[in-house]
């Protein structure tokens, strides 16, 4: 059975839209640039805010704003990936920890994290490769 270009069309907006696409959003949410930080931190034990941000900042040397890791957090807690237990004591204490849901998408980044530091030396020899390749040909053009 043949698509046509105007199915295929469809086919395709349909997919770029996140509300027609719900898993593409879960899979932004989750390998974002903090999401796959603060899974794999919270992985080892719950954390407290500013807790979290500290060792954000030391796992990958650059420090996460308040603003960003606040809608890190609430955005992983509404896919149901991270539970905050806020107690109410004074001063407020809120602890942040993965639910069942959360450490299984956590074990899975941290399974791609590790294969990218092991692989790191492949990439790097591809990308020299790959911009060689494109330097002989610009200056063949």
């Amino acid at each position: 059975m043949a698509v046509s270009t105007e199915e295929a069309a469809g086919a395709a907006r349909k997919s770029a839209d996140p509300a027609l696409c719900p898993y593409r959003l879960v899979l932004e949410h989750v390998t974002s640039r903090w999401g796959v930080l603060v899974l794999i931190e919270l992985l080892d034990r719950p954390h407290r805010f500013s807790e979290l941000r500290r060792a954000i900042g030391r796992t990958s040397g650059r420090q996460v704003s308040e603003k960003m890791l606040t809608q890190t957090l609430q955005t992983l807690e509404r896919d149901g990936l991270v539970h905050r237990d806020a107690k109410p004591v004074i001063p407020p204490r809120v602890d942040y920890s993965l639910t069942g849901l959360g450490r299984e998408a956590a074990e899975q980044v941290r399974t791609l994290a590790r294969w990218t530091e092991h692989r790191m030396a492949d990439v790097e020899q591809a990308r020299q490769a790959y911009d060689e390749a494109r330097a002989a040909h610009s200056a063949r053009a």
